[in-house]
């Protein structure tokens, strides 16, 4: 009777399930899985509210599973190992079907409670299903990612959060009764930052705090929803758009907005680690070889930071983020190797040339590798002029250095070298 509106239209079915088409719309991946009965271990990483604890409930139903679930809030490796065993019992019942270990917010697992899943993975007494809002490949230990999926569900689009409050309005009872009108959803949408829960909460918040006849309008909203009550929701949308204009502060040589938004992060209770990973980011990406000891603070600042948390981490952040924003700018590497990756999709995998590749038997030598190949330190200034591209893309330019004086001096560098080969 008390439960939330999003609790009581949580999806039961595939067929229910509103979002996430790319993965389990008619051709999905997972939902061709889900149909034949392999489930295998998988990570869902996406924002709050995406239906990542829906969709691993859903599984668990559809392929007949039993279904076992722990918070990597409130559970330690104690509780992960009282949870393998009932599995391990209950594996009985269901002869070619593990149980599902469902973890929400697996990223607060530490490594130790991590390491306690392996065995059951690996010896499949359970299938993992893990959730989480940040990058697995920083946050799940190698071993455990290399035996999962993993699957990225996205924010619900406009589309799909109009279709869910047509649904509320359409089959929910208490809903229902207030004969509710949406006449205009784009504040609704907006505040809710793609995330469905948000959206049915403020939705029943206005429907209820209404008489019969509820029409639903932007002024409305805005009335009666209070936007600023908290600083900073590490949670949901400001999260996203608190961390993008931080970066583009840093990127466009702003100290002053940059530690701006730094102080609403650390107020906010941001994880230290998330911003010091951006940074270490920021730094490759939008300085680069304009001043390659960026990298080097960025790095220092990340293990520092780790290492003594907060409060003094604000101290060493400040530092990074300073230094970062009145740094020279370059984002030529960062061109340079997703320029080299569209080459390699496009071309394919061509040959090495002979010259340069590793002869390490009689055969090979026979056959000519390395046969061709100047030792640069043979010559004068440390270089010869060869060749090391496939013959099919030489002389292409892929890294075209920045205007600035350390890219400036490696242009020429390059210039007297290669003289017109690559177009310096």
């Amino acid at each position: 009777m008390n439960q939330p509106l999003a609790e009581r239209l949580r999806p039961k079915t595939l067929e229910d399930y509103l979002s996430q088409h790319h993965l389990i719309g008619k051709n999905g991946a997972l939902r061709q899985q889900i149909t034949q009965g392999i489930i295998p271990s998988m990570i869902f990483w996406g924002p709050p509210g995406v239906g990542k604890t829906t969709l691993a409930n859903i599984i668990a139903s559809e392929s007949g599973r039993p279904f076992f679930t722990l918070s990597a809030i409130s559970s330690g490796v104690k509780d992960v190992r009282e949870v393998i065993e009932k599995a391990k019992k209950s594996d009985g019942l269901f002869t070619t079907k593990s149980p599902i270990l469902f973890i929400d917010e697996i990223h607060r697992f530490s490594k130790s409670q991590q390491d306690s899943l392996l065995g059951a993975v690996e010896k499949g007494w359970v299938t993992l299903i893990g959730a989480t809002t940040e990058n697995p490949s920083f946050e799940v230990i190698s071993a455990l990612l290399s035996r999962c999926q993993v699957y990225i569900l996205k924010p619900f689009s406009k589309q799909d959060l109009n279709d869910l409050l047509e649904r509320a309005i359409r089959e929910d009872k208490v809903i229902a009764a207030k004969k509710v009108k949406l006449k205009e959803t784009e504040a609704l949408l907006r505040l809710s930052g793609g995330d469905a829960r948000k959206l049915l909460n403020i939705f029943e918040l206005l429907v209820t705090s209404e008489d019969i006849n509820v029409e639903i309008t932007n002024e409305l909203v805005l009335s009666k929803v209070q936007q600023n009550t908290v600083l900073y929701d590490k949670t949901g949308e400001q999260h996203y758009d608190i961390i993008s204009a931080f970066i583009k502060s840093i990127r466009g040589s702003d100290p002053n907005a940059a530690i701006y938004w730094l102080a609403r992060m650390i107020e906010g209770g941001e994880d230290v680690k998330f911003i010091a990973r951006r940074l270490l980011i920021l730094a490759s990406e939008d300085i680069g070889n304009a001043n390659p000891t960026a990298l080097v603070i960025a790095n220092n600042a990340f293990q520092a930071v780790n290492t003594i948390g907060y409060p003094e981490a604000r101290i060493i952040l400040s530092q990074c983020v300073t230094y970062l924003a009145t740094s020279a700018k370059s984002n030529a590497s960062y061109m340079a190797i997703n320029e080299a990756q569209r080459l390699v999709k496009k071309t394919g995998n061509l040959s090495v040339p002979l010259a340069i590749r590793n002869a390490p038997t009689k055969l090979m030598k026979d056959l000519g590798y390395g046969k061709e190949y100047k030792y640069a330190h043979n010559h004068e200034g440390n270089f010869v002029a060869a060749e090391f591209l496939p013959d099919e893309i030489k002389n292409t330019t892929l890294y075209q250095p920045g205007n600035n004086q350390r890219e400036n001096a490696q242009r020429e560098f390059l210039r007297k070298r290669w003289k017109t080969k690559y177009g310096y």
